[in-house]
Formats: structure tokens, C-alpha cells, sequence
């Protein structure tokens, strides 16, 4: 009889040992190739080729609720229907929830872009594939998908979290040059040529290139680095690349042997114009500069343990304000117009597209997750820096860091005053949000800090 108790009490406690353990953090790496094949749409040119493969990249956290997964794309934009199936898709592959999901993109402009209902538009006039190759995109999201599945089966246990910092030198100027009427008088392309722009200050940026890395006690596992600045050197070869951003987190895999995923940050009104004349020879330069930082920022990490209970996902939906320029008689009058450039007809499609989801109450995600006294916000459209600036100054006690270019379809997203001030990035021709659109995403982010 005793041994019997005995026997059965053991059983018991390994049958019991599992359910009460915890599960451990964890995160696991996808990788896969997102390069156009020749022939495919970049942003403005057919493919000729590939000079440097595009990725896209990123990580699933697990082990604190559903799956997070935080994915990094070499491509211009990925906005509207696009961004939506892609975040299907990398959710399905975690078994998580969509608004679990980020995808952002790096901007760069020998890249593709893609949103599945501006094609629809398109269509019917036979120029959706002249803007973007849907069958390319699909088998993109179906490779990344499958990277995900692979990232969930491989991930390694996560016992720490690191930090670091380092300022990156004669990279990023502010693009919008004010006069003294406090209006735009010129705008500091990413590279220009006059050396009297050149020669303006460098305005409103934010220097530091921040990294975030998970470990496994003194295993470096992976590591994410933001910085905020428009990515290009120069562009239009028709040669897909990544541009310096890129290249830089390239490198720096390579030396350290650590998986490296890059998001830009709230760059729309950064780039690198003022040290960049637009001369091949810049884009190494500038590269060399980012990986400094990214280097520099490595070897400043400090290490916090991190547990399951130091996690939290927090998203809030936001209705951003159309502009008031989209008007939609007007834009379905110049889509059909078959006398009109490709350009002109691509451009009211993406307006209209975007004029249809305000219409119809769609929301956009923004999300912060918190790994301990780390925050990472996660943001649509082509933000400007003072955003970053702001959401860093409600928690000046917190490692805030920011990734925007996500749902690319509201485009540039300006501060209410730059509306007043003129300039590109906040013309009808680049921005389809009014300036009340600061009021609503600062609300979310002040929001989504607070937690």
C-alpha cells in the first residue's frame, strides 16, 4: 500500500509540474529575401537589377501573452490593403492576433511599393502592374509568413534585455528651410547639389541611434536599432538596394555574427541633404556613419534581466483626419483620364484609396510595447521628427524609441503648424491628413506611454 501512495504521489507531481511552470520569454529571427525580380516596379523605375538584395526582417516575442511580431522591409511603402494582408498573413503564421503585429518599411527609393487597393483602382485601366507586381508582393508575404512559422519553432529563450545609445555624426539635417516669414523657402532634398542649402544648419533632428537587444545571459540574440532620417544617397538606377541604412545594419551583421533588424524612425522631414550632394561615392560615407553608430551603441549596451511580467503590448486604433484637398469626383476624373501621366494617375489612385477608408471610419494601429523601462512606438505614414521628439520627452526617465513608416497610406504626416508653413512634404501632393492628424496621434502616443 505505501509503495502504492508512493508511486501515484509521484505521478501526480510530474503530472502536475508542467502546468504550474512558467512559460519562459522568447524570441525567434526571420530573414528572407523581398528583392524585385527584373522587369518588377521599384518606387519609380522597372528592376534592371539587383546591386545589394533587399529583406525583409524581423523578430516574435514569446511567451508573454499571444505572440509579438516587429517586422523591418526594404521597400519604399507598404500602405493601405498591402500592409493590412501582410499583417494577416505574419499573424496567422505566429497565432496571434493582427493588432499584435507591426510592419514598417525603411523608405528606400530604388525599392518597391505596394497596396493591394490602390491596384485595385488601377486595374481596370490596366496600370496596376505598372505601379506594383502583386504576384511579387504575395509570394513575399507568403516567404515572410513562412519565416515566422520557422522564427516560432527556432526561438531561443530571452533573459535579458540591453540598451544603448550613440549620437550619429554628418548624417541627418532637417529638410524644411524656413525664411524669415517663418514659411518653407526651400526644401533640403536628401541630396542636393546647392551648397548654399547645403550650407543651411542642420535644424531639427534627433541624433542619437538607439539599439535594443535581447539575450540570453551573455548571448547576444538579436539586435534592433532606430534612427531617424530619410535612407536615400541617390536613387532611380533601376538597381534595387537597401541604400545606406542598409548597408550599415548589413555590416554590422556580419562583424558581430548577430541577427540586425533597422527601423527608421520618424524621419519625414530628416535626411541627409545637408552632407550629401548626391555623388556615389556618399553613400559609403554615409553608411560608414550609421554603422559607427550602431557600433558605438553596441558597446554602450547595459543589460536588464527581463521576465515574462516585464512585457506588455498596449495599441490604441486612431482615425486619422483626411485632408481637406481630396476631393472624390475630382480624383476619379483624373484616374480615368487616359491623356494624363502614369504619375498624375497613380497619385489619385493613392489618394483615393486613402479618401475612401477615412469615409468608411477605417483605423489605423498604434502600438508600444514594453520590454521593462523600454518603449518602442510603432507609427503610420511618413511621421516628422518632432513626433519622436515629443513621445521621448513624456517619459524622459524611459529608453523610448520609435518606428514609423508603417501603414504608408496616409503619407507624409506633418505637425499642425508645418500645414501652415508650406513646403513639400506637407503640399496636397505628398500629405492626405489634415493638420488636426497631430492631436489624434500625439492623444494615442501620450496614451500608450502612460500605461
Amino acid at each position: 500500500m505505501l509503495l502504492r501512495m508512493l508511486l501515484l504521489g509521484l505521478f501526480a507531481s510530474c503530472w502536475i509540474l508542467p502546468v504550474d511552470a512558467a512559460e519562459p520569454l522568447k524570441v525567434g529571427v526571420f530573414d528572407v529575401d523581398a528583392s524585385p525580380p527584373v522587369g518588377s516596379p521599384l518606387a519609380y523605375d522597372p528592376t534592371k537589377g539587383v546591386q545589394i538584395p533587399l529583406s525583409a526582417r524581423g523578430i516574435v516575442l514569446l511567451g508573454s501573452d499571444r505572440p509579438i511580431v516587429l517586422c523591418a522591409v526594404d521597400w519604399i511603402g507598404i500602405g493601405g490593403g498591402t500592409h493590412r494582408a501582410f499583417r494577416e498573413s505574419l499573424a496567422a503564421a505566429a497565432g496571434t492576433e493582427v493588432a499584435r503585429v507591426t510592419v514598417h518599411t525603411l523608405h528606400q527609393h530604388d525599392a518597391p511599393r505596394s497596396d493591394f487597393r490602390v491596384g485595385d483602382l488601377l486595374e481596370p485601366y490596366g496600370l496596376a502592374e505598372k505601379v506594383s507586381d502583386r504576384a511579387f508582393v504575395e509570394d513575399v508575404i507568403a516567404r515572410a509568413s513562412q519565416g515566422v512559422r520557422d522564427a516560432v519553432r527556432k526561438a531561443q529563450v530571452v533573459t535579458h534585455v540591453g540598451v544603448g545609445t550613440a549620437t550619429v555624426d554628418k548624417v541627418a539635417s532637417n529638410r524644411r528651410i524656413l525664411g524669415p516669414d517663418g514659411r518653407v523657402k526651400v526644401t533640403r532634398m536628401t541630396a542636393t547639389k546647392d551648397p548654399a542649402v547645403r550650407a543651411e544648419p542642420v535644424g531639427t533632428i534627433d541624433p542619437p541611434l538607439r539599439l535594443v537587444t535581447f539575450w540570453q545571459d551573455d548571448k547576444p540574440l538579436v539586435a534592433m536599432s532606430y534612427y531617424a532620417t530619410h535612407p536615400q544617397s541617390y536613387y532611380r538606377t533601376g538597381l534595387a538596394n537597401p541604400d545606406f541604412p542598409g548597408m550599415a545594419r548589413n555590416e554590422r551583421q556580419t562583424k558581430t555574427g548577430v541577427p540586425h533588424i533597422h527601423f527608421n524612425g520618424a524621419g519625414g522631414n530628416v535626411g541627409a541633404g545637408k552632407w550629401n550632394d548626391g555623388s556615389p561615392e556618399n553613400r559609403q560615407i554615409l553608411a560608414d556613419r550609421v554603422a559607427t553608430g550602431m557600433r558605438q551603441a553596441w558597446e554602450q549596451t547595459v543589460k536588464s534581466p527581463l521576465t515574462p511580467e516585464d512585457v506588455r503590448w498596449n495599441v490604441r486604433s486612431v482615425a486619422l483626419p483626411a485632408a481637406l484637398h481630396l476631393e472624390k469626383t475630382a480624383l476619379e476624373t483624373l484616374l480615368a483620364d487616359e491623356q494624363a501621366p502614369l504619375t498624375d494617375r497613380s497619385r489619385a489612385a493613392h489618394h483615393l484609396s486613402w479618401l475612401t477608408a477615412c469615409q468608411l471610419g477605417e483605423t489605423l494601429d498604434v502600438s508600444c510595447l514594453q520590454l521593462g523601462s523600454v518603449r518602442l512606438l510603432h507609427l503610420p505614414g511618413e511621421l516628422f521628427v518632432e513626433y519622436q521628439l515629443a513621445a521621448q520627452a513624456l517619459r524622459p526617465e524611459a529608453f523610448v524609441a520609435m518606428a514609423a513608416y508603417g501603414d504608408y497610406a496616409p503619407g507624409y504626416i506633418g505637425t499642425e503648424v508645418a500645414y501652415s508653413q508650406g513646403g513639400y512634404e506637407t503640399s496636397e501632393r505628398a500629405s492626405r491628413v489634415a493638420p488636426a492628424v497631430e492631436g489624434v496621434l500625439m492623444g494615442a502616443i501620450e496614451e500608450l506611454l502612460s500605461k
